[in-house]
């Protein structure tokens, strides 16, 4: 029973080390990246798409993004989401394809990113004390009701607490290694 608990709690610890890393990929660091469109729908045909869904989208250098609709029409439409997004450029659009020109960071935008990246980071943490606190409601739950020993109770608390540390440390070590490449220069 106690091993279920433990199982169900690696896993979504391991499911908010993922989004943590996906978050990441959002914030802009020295060489743009197209993971900062990931967060961005347009209307396509009566349903929110990503603008990755829609068109062909490429990192054509470190500090340009080139959005190529498989369909004319949505040229407009893409423009306008990303002018809407408000991620800090203009879209230019060409006719043929949209280009973000990316203006290279400043030191104060980089500090910015690596606030951002703490906050995602302290997030992430409640995001685990939360999964915690549910493995040890389910710990308290089988004691109650007799399922388990107060020892056995007693060693799950510890055990719980353990893989929480170790995805605290986790988070910590991400965030400090995200900070440190988003502050080189």
């Amino acid at each position: 029973m106690l091993s279920e608990i433990y199982a169900k709690q690696k896993s979504s610890g391991d499911k908010t080390l993922d989004s943590l890393k996906k978050d990441f990929g959002t914030l802009r660091s020295g060489k743009v990246s197209t993971a900062v469109l990931d967060n961005i729908f347009v209307d396509y045909y009566g349903s929110q798409m990503p603008v990755a869904q829609v068109a062909s989208v490429m990192a054509t250098d470190a500090v340009t993004i080139t959005i190529t609709p498989w369909e004319k029409p949505m040229l407009k439409t893409i423009t306008n989401a990303i002018a809407a997004a408000n991620i800090g450029v203009n879209p230019n659009n060409d006719g043929e394809c949209v280009k973000l020109f990316f203006p290279p960071m400043t030191t104060e935008d980089r500090q910015k990113s690596a606030k951002e990246a703490k906050a995602m980071g302290e997030k992430a943490k409640v995001s685990v004390r939360n999964i915690r606190k549910d493995a040890n409601d389910e710990i308290k739950k089988l004691e109650k009701e007799k399922s388990i020993s107060e020892d056995e109770a007693k060693k799950g608390y510890d055990e719980v607490q353990k893989i929480t540390d170790g995805l605290t440390t986790k988070i910590d070590e991400m965030v400090k290694s995200k900070e440190a490449e988003l502050l080189k220069i």
